[in-house]
């Protein structure tokens, strides 16, 4: 068992893949074939836990407490560890970096969504829809064209306001976009707190802030296109989908190929570099992925859970039962047993800083105060996670070396390997 971790940390944290040795690899096409079986379950957990978030959803549109609100805000946190998983299907799969930015697209500039606070600005050189308000205005203007928003449908969400104007931080749909919805803006910066949106903004009979029923639609609306794109992923990779049949006719080195180069670039230039190193160099909150609700601490462990999972075949799901197979792991072992165990042994090392920071963020302060200026001892901790993550990343290299894999190049990031180029004008 990993180090550091306890009772405060969920069930589903405490029965990692190491709990039982891999079965020996026939050869690198069972390998393949697991490791679909295994983005299948990951993809199908995600949507059944978002499917009980909708349920608490509705339940609090239904009647607006602050109880049902806080129901609804523990269905989001508890939705999250299963998708974090399947990050390490990105990179190395086109069909699912083409379709990740739908559901999981950070940070987002929330004033397209609802109403924001004053400090946040009416303005930016870089996004005309900066403070567009959709909840509020019936009508946007984007390049001289008319955008008719006084139905909030899927199609507006999806096809017309995600990405609109080709910036990446119009935001409108997927996990972040609800999570705004139900906790509203984080005004703390690396202070304590989170986001505090009042049950009453949903409350059509004592409405705060204006617009409770359009704010209401947005947030069914979202949701429920949220669970369509995680039922369409799904799908892709169940026997015939596209997603297994791009991996498995790749052929045994191409098919590695791509398992290796998602995980080495979550490890690497994603997950330490931009979603870490950055945000701790800058001391900025803006840069932390679940900044509304302060559960960026629990999204960068099943990440790097995620990652684990992928390489020695292994995979707990949500109801408590395992997928596993042959793996990255067995390959590896055959040809260099040392390989092998450094793999491993780097692996439990960044599980073992992640569990770190965990029980930090879950019993002295929050992620965003953890990377705050000044605090030396929670940037340490941030780092630490860092550095097990660079390591790791060296490891997978030399899993790759000794697998023969040619032609593979891992996702970078300043933060890491351009540093003085970061916050530069």
């Amino acid at each position: 068992m990993f180090r550091g971790l306890t009772t405060l940390v969920p069930a589903a944290v405490l029965a990692l893949s190491i709990c039982a040795a891999p079965a020996l690899a026939d050869g690198p096409k069972d390998v393949l074939t697991n490791y679909a079986d295994i983005a299948q379950a990951g993809y199908e957990d995600s949507l059944e836990t978002a499917k009980t978030m909708q349920l608490a959803i509705d339940e609090f549109l239904e009647t607006p407490t602050e109880p049902n609100l806080r129901a609804a805000r523990a269905a989001w946190i508890a939705a999250r560890p299963a998708y974090m998983q399947t990050e390490a299907f990105r990179f190395g799969n086109p069909i699912v970096d083409d379709w990740e930015g739908k559901v999981n697209a950070w940070p987002l500039d929330e004033g397209l969504i609802d109403y924001v606070a004053e400090v946040y600005g009416d303005d930016s050189p870089e996004n005309e829809l900066y403070a567009a308000d959709v909840i509020k205005n019936v009508s946007l203007s984007l390049g001289g064209k008319k955008i008719d928003t006084s139905k909030i449908t899927k199609a507006l969400l999806a096809d017309e306001l995600q990405e609109a104007g080709g910036v990446e931080a119009n935001v409108a749909t997927g996990y972040h976009a609800v999570e705004f919805l139900l906790w509203g803006q984080d005004l703390y910066g690396t202070d304590a707190g989170s986001g505090e949106r009042p049950a009453t903004d949903y409350d059509l009979n004592n409405c705060t802030n204006g617009n409770c029923e359009r704010r209401a639609e947005y947030l069914s609306t979202a949701t429920q296109l949220l669970i369509d794109d995680l039922q369409w992923m799904a799908d892709q990779w169940k026997e015939g989908g596209d997603a297994r049949k791009v991996v498995m006719d790749a052929g045994d080195e191409g098919g590695l190929a791509i398992i290796m180069t998602g995980l080495g670039s979550l490890s690497y230039g994603e997950l330490a570099g931009e979603r870490i190193k950055l945000g701790l160099m800058l001391h900025d909150p803006e840069e932390e992925q679940d900044c509304f609700s302060d559960n960026t601490h629990a999204a960068h462990f099943f990440d790097a859970l995620g990652i684990r999972n992928v390489y020695t075949g292994r995979y707990r799901r949500t109801d408590g039962s395992v997928v596993s197979g042959p793996s990255v792991s067995d390959l590896v072992k055959a040809k260099d047993p040392k390989v092998d165990a450094e793999v491993i042994a780097t692996l439990d090392a960044t599980m073992d800083a992640m569990g770190t920071m965990y029980l930090r963020a879950l019993t002295t302060e929050n992620y965003d105060q953890m990377i705050g200026e000044g605090n030396e001892a929670g940037n340490k901790v941030v780092q630490d996670v860092v550095d097990a993550l660079v390591a790791q990343t060296k490891a997978i290299e030399r899993a790759v070396a000794t697998l023969d894999l040619k032609a593979i190049a891992f996702a970078g990031s300043d933060s890491l390997d351009e540093p003085e180029k970061v916050g530069a004008e």
